[in-house]
């Protein structure tokens, strides 16, 4: 990489605004600041995430963000190389709120736009604290996407397997839900489970031992939910902990037929498995998938915690590798609500269909 590149980059797809500087030398990245101010607190009365209460959140403190995060890294704006910011997939009142002010700082200091894919950075996320080089196979999986991809390098990703229903993030909300626990539920469904055992339920795992690399979560969802709604106080720890076996057996078991196919294209150059998300978060899912790594002969990697939720160091940091590459963008670039990381497979092979709005990642 040329450098050093000096990178602001902005996130604001979900429910976090977020900004940092990474600054990337000898390809080596160093976090300068990374500010996220949450909204959890204004979505927890609704039990989920409110897009328009998200959008006017994320319009109130973007300017706050961004000044904590410039004055945390000690630069003045002259300093930054260019600006990164979330262009989509997410909720697209607060994609246009940060990609609007990364175009204004862009278009006011004369730098380099880089529209960057919220997949992208988490694909990239794993690489701002650990030697991830490419090529490697990714499991990214969150409240929103589970994909396994073959990552190449700079904007080159081959889709293996995709939800064909829910994302394993969102089975793990909706099912703490149904338990009675609040927002938001991953966290606390994982700390209940601690005192449980997985043992005393039998729940679906859709798809496990099939051919392909796809997932479906949405059985796992309807039976757990189904049980928790008669559920005795007592047994809510066991229900928990079946839940995490169960979409930990089910991420695992995908992997390992991507392991197959990913490990025939690369062979040995591409052993290493990054999986990165919000769900990699999750220690229980994190341990089994690391076990298979070592099973199959895998290094394995996954961000710090930090840099597993929404955050905008691993979006400064996919800013710089496209910049370093000479990959940007128009100021006239449209946010948009979808936005496949392999378009090619989301063209030709579709598992949720397209629309108005483009085919779903």
């Amino acid at each position: 990489m040329p450098g050093p590149l000096t990178i602001l980059g902005l996130e604001t797809s979900c429910d976090e605004t977020a900004a940092a500087v990474v600054r990337v030398q000898d390809g080596r990245p160093q976090v300068l600041a990374s500010v996220v101010a949450s909204q959890v607190a204004e979505h927890a009365p609704y039990g989920g995430v409110v897009p328009e209460i998200a959008a006017r959140s994320h319009v109130e403190a973007i300017d706050q963000v961004i000044v904590r995060a410039m004055d945390k890294a000690g630069l003045s704006y002259g300093a930054l190389s260019g600006v990164a910011a979330t262009a989509g997939p997410g909720l697209i009142g607060g994609v246009m709120v940060g990609l609007s002010a990364a175009k204004g700082l862009a278009l006011a200091l004369g730098l380099p736009l880089m529209a960057v894919n919220h997949l992208e950075g988490h694909a990239v996320s794993v690489r701002l604290t650990e030697n991830a080089p490419y090529p490697f196979l990714l499991l990214l999986v969150s409240g929103g996407h589970c994909q396994l991809l073959s990552v190449a390098g700079v904007g080159r990703y081959q889709r293996l397997g995709t939800t064909i229903d829910d994302a394993a993030g969102e089975a793990f909300d909706k099912i703490a839900s149904a338990l009675g626990l609040p927002y938001p539920g991953g966290p606390a469904l994982e700390a209940l489970a601690r005192s449980g055992d997985g043992a005393r339920f039998s729940l679906p795992r859709a798809l496990v031992g099939r051919e392909g690399c796809d997932f479906s979560f949405s059985g796992l969802k309807t039976a757990a939910s189904r049980l928790a709604a008669d559920l005795e106080s007592e047994a809510r720890p066991h229900l928990a902990a079946a839940v995490q076996a169960a979409i930990a057996e089910q991420l695992a078991d995908r992997s390992a037929r991507a392991m197959t196919v990913h490990d025939a294209r690369y062979g040995q150059a591409g052993r290493l498995f990054v999986v990165a998300g919000g769900v990699a978060a999750n220690g229980a899912v994190k341990l089994r998938l690391k076990s298979l790594a070592l099973e199959r002969g895998f290094e394995f990697a996954a961000p710090p915690l930090a840099y597993c939720t929404d955050n905008a160091a691993m979006i400064a940091l996919a800013g710089a590798e496209r910049l370093a590459v000479g990959l940007t963008d128009p100021l006239t670039f449209a946010a948009r609500p979808r936005w496949p990381l392999d378009e090619t497979a989301a063209r030709e092979r579709p598992v949720h269909g397209g629309g108005r709005k483009g085919a779903k990642a």
